[in-house]
């Protein structure tokens, strides 16, 4: 990818319309851009913090180790979104893993570069607070669900919040999800099991509140999607 190339990229990134042209143009310049294959790992537990990222394209999954050996999947990271952002404390590596879900282009930003960025441009520094915020609020919902909520009912809930995020309105009423992801990676974003969420899926897909191909499991059509928007 070329400077004029990275610009434009750059450029049509929401969180970093608030940059000048002088800010992009830096940036462009010291932004690296990277690609990687599904199932690569971009970084792993305890990595030196060099870089924060920005997908451009595909999906990302942030995971942790338990101490029992149990992989726990943290977030989900999708196209114009920010990760690795967690670099202004006093830890000087990650603690968690970036893995590509689905083929991935993204860019990586030096530390320090990002960190000049926020101190210079107070728009700037809003909106990557707002990321940060708005995961915050993604996980306590998270917690609220496994602790109020039955397992379909975090299962719906989890497919109605992707809907909302990253759905695409299909016909009149319906919406599909290209989450990408198999049932184990449900069932770590909804703490149930692998066995629950197939259980569940065929209940709601008998139920008619959504579809699904046997083969396409990774895509999901939600039927009535005005329903999940006025609940």
């Amino acid at each position: 990818m070329n400077t004029s190339m990275k610009i434009l990229a750059l450029n049509n990134i929401p969180m970093l319309k608030s940059l000048t042209q002088d800010q992009l143009a830096t940036l462009s310049d010291e932004v690296e851009v990277h690609k990687n294959l599904k199932t690569s790992l971009i970084y792993d537990i305890n990595t030196p913090h060099k870089y924060v990222y920005i997908v451009y394209k595909g999906v990302i999954k942030l995971g942790m180790i338990a101490s029992c050996g149990k992989t726990l999947t943290k977030d989900i990271v999708y196209e114009n979104e920010l990760f690795g952002e967690n670099v202004f404390g006093k830890q000087t590596s990650t603690s968690e893993f970036a893995e590509v879900m689905a083929d991935a282009t993204y860019f990586a930003i030096p530390v320090d570069h990002f960190k000049q960025l926020v101190m210079e441009n107070a728009r700037f520094a809003s909106a990557i607070l707002s990321s940060i915020v708005l995961k915050l609020q993604n996980l306590e919902i998270r917690l609220q669900n496994f602790v109020f909520k039955k397992a379909k009912e975090r299962i719906v809930n989890f497919i109605c919040r992707t809907g909302i995020n990253k759905g695409i309105r299909i016909g009149v009423n319906e919406c599909l999800i290209n989450h990408g992801m198999s049932h184990k990676e449900i069932a770590y974003l909804t703490d149930t099991s692998r066995q629950t969420v197939a259980r569940i899926l065929s209940e709601l897909k008998r139920e008619d509140f959504i579809h699904y191909g046997c083969r396409k499991s990774g895509k999901i059509l939600i039927r009535n999607f005005d329903a999940v928007l006025a609940s």
